[in-house]
């Protein structure tokens, strides 16, 4: 009986690992045929804002490398956390990715416990594309033309002007929450669905201002549409030389750039994710996209799986501290 139970026991691990080897040959086979069908291509915005840019950018070019049609759909609402559920619960097979923002992977679940997803844990990180600095920008009905005169302005006038964001949770949300915690001025925060329709309401003149992606903000900029205050970035801009950044009005917390990523939902095969970072390591290389993205204001950052993870990781932690410290929460 011990010999029958043995010889069974031996068969059952040999069966077993030719399972095992059977299925790693089919999960290698399927992830080298990949793709052979259209990729959706989730942005979690309003068609229009700094997001859907960057998506546009790339979006043709890394269908190219990758032989298939890119299809762009934008899922709106929330902050961002809609577009980012959608790929959270979409097949782990790499042809549902998302783009990844500062909104979706850190501020916007740093202040909501409840949205549904932990940005550390439920995503595959692909790719860093691209960061960007992020602009106070005002109508130009408001009356300040510089950020001395800005503050003069918001400190006598409390609560009488308003700013529109990307959505509440949003990085526009957060970043201008604290740089009025610390300063001490108030202003009516106006949420919309996606920096689009806020910029459009802002350059409208039904808000006062924004705080947003220089991608989107600066052919307004350049128009005289909306007037640039103080930017968050290393240094002053080239195409905004007359503009301090955040660190030179004393406000250094404030001064971090956005960046924007791609990632699938967690579990996908590093075979699938190994392709979608060396296939848009070559749509960056592409003149056209490069300069497409970089005449935005943008700076490319593609930095692979390995960093990308860690800095969504990082920059979780740094906005979590944000909404403890200055004891943010929902509407």
């Amino acid at each position: 009986m011990k010999s029958f139970l043995s010889h069974s026991f031996i068969l059952g691990s040999k069966q077993f690992c030719v399972l095992v080897v059977g299925l790693l040959l089919v999960n290698l086979t399927w992830a080298q045929a990949f793709p052979n069908k259209s990729i959706r291509l989730v942005v979690p915005f309003a068609p229009g804002g700094s997001t859907d840019i960057i998506a546009r950018a790339v979006g043709d070019s890394l269908g190219r490398q990758l032989g298939q049609t890119v299809i762009i759909e934008n899922k709106a609402g929330g902050g961002g956390s809609i577009g980012a559920l959608e790929v959270m619960r979409a097949p782990k097979d790499g042809y549902t990715i998302g783009m990844a923002t500062v909104s979706t992977t850190a501020a916007n679940p740093a202040i909501n416990p409840k949205i549904g997803y932990d940005p550390t844990t439920d995503f595959t990180a692909i790719t860093n594309i691209a960061a960007t600095p992020n602009v106070i920008a005002v109508n130009p009905s408001f009356p300040a033309r510089d950020y001395k005169t800005f503050m003069t302005v918001l400190k006598e006038n409390p609560g009488k002007y308003t700013y529109s964001s990307s959505g509440t949770g949003g990085i526009g949300h957060l970043q201008t929450e604290l740089f009025k915690s610390l300063t001490g001025v108030f202003i009516v925060h106006i949420p919309y669905r996606g920096a689009g329709p806020a910029l459009a309401d802002t350059v409208g003149g039904q808000v006062s201002m924004i705080f947003d992606n220089i991608p989107s903000s600066l052919p307004f900029i350049k128009d005289g549409k909306l007037i640039p205050i103080v930017v968050a970035a290393p240094k002053r801009l080239a195409q905004l030389p007359n503009v301090p950044t955040f660190a030179e009005v004393g406000l250094a917390p404030v001064n971090r750039m956005a960046y924007y990523g791609i990632l699938g939902p967690a579990g996908m095969p590093k075979e699938i994710v190994d392709k979608y970072y060396a296939a848009i390591q070559k749509v960056v290389a592409d003149p056209a996209v490069k300069k497409r993205i970089e005449d935005t204001g943008s700076i490319i950052n593609v930095n692979g799986p390995e960093a990308f993870s860690k800095e969504i990781k990082a920059e979780f932690s740094v906005y979590k501290e944000v909404v403890a410290k200055q004891k943010l929460q929902l509407d």
